[in-house]
């Protein structure tokens, strides 16, 4: 995955943290209202804070987000380093013929083996409106430790920056 320096400064950290864990549930509204979500491989982080993913024409997600004001939620999860960021943006299917070219990675191919030139290929460019993240940097035994400590205290558990960033 590729991500470049940010614009906004306060998104450095987010861009930091997605660029580790890469892989992001995607939500979106269904036709009953439902949250529906789903793995996807975030390919890059633009310096305006917009995320560039591949999918297909004919997935659903491309006429959910059509038909919901192009309103997603992003989350990312790396649970063994305690790190979580949620990013709610505007989404839009683009068929940009040179940024694909331009993403277009190998790792596409299982999903699309016809390669860069597959019809079905297409972006989904989601635009960060809001990000919010929970950092935990201390290994895991330091994690343990903040939390016997809370437990013998009486205290609350100290779990590492908490950050809300607006684009």
């Amino acid at each position: 995955m590729e991500t470049q320096t940010q614009h906004n400064p306060q998104l450095e950290k987010v861009k930091d943290m997605v660029e580790d864990i890469r892989i992001a549930m995607m939500t979106t509204t269904d036709e009953q209202g439902n949250l529906v979500s789903r793995p996807m491989a975030c390919m890059q982080m633009d310096a305006d804070g917009t995320l560039w993913f591949f999918t297909k024409k004919s997935s659903p997600k491309v006429g959910q987000v059509e038909q919901h004001d192009n309103k997603v939620n992003l989350s990312f999860a790396d649970a063994g380093d305690s790190d979580f960021v949620s990013i709610s943006g505007t989404a839009q299917e683009l068929d940009d013929r040179a940024k694909i070219d331009e993403l277009w990675s190998d790792m596409a191919k299982p999903w699309f083996p016809k390669g860069k030139d597959d019809p079905e290929l297409t972006l989904l460019k989601v635009h960060t409106d809001m990000a919010e993240y929970w950092d935990s940097n201390d290994s895991r035994m330091v994690r343990f430790f903040e939390m016997a400590r809370s437990i013998v205290t009486g205290s609350t558990y100290k779990e590492g920056e908490n950050v809300k960033v607006t684009n």
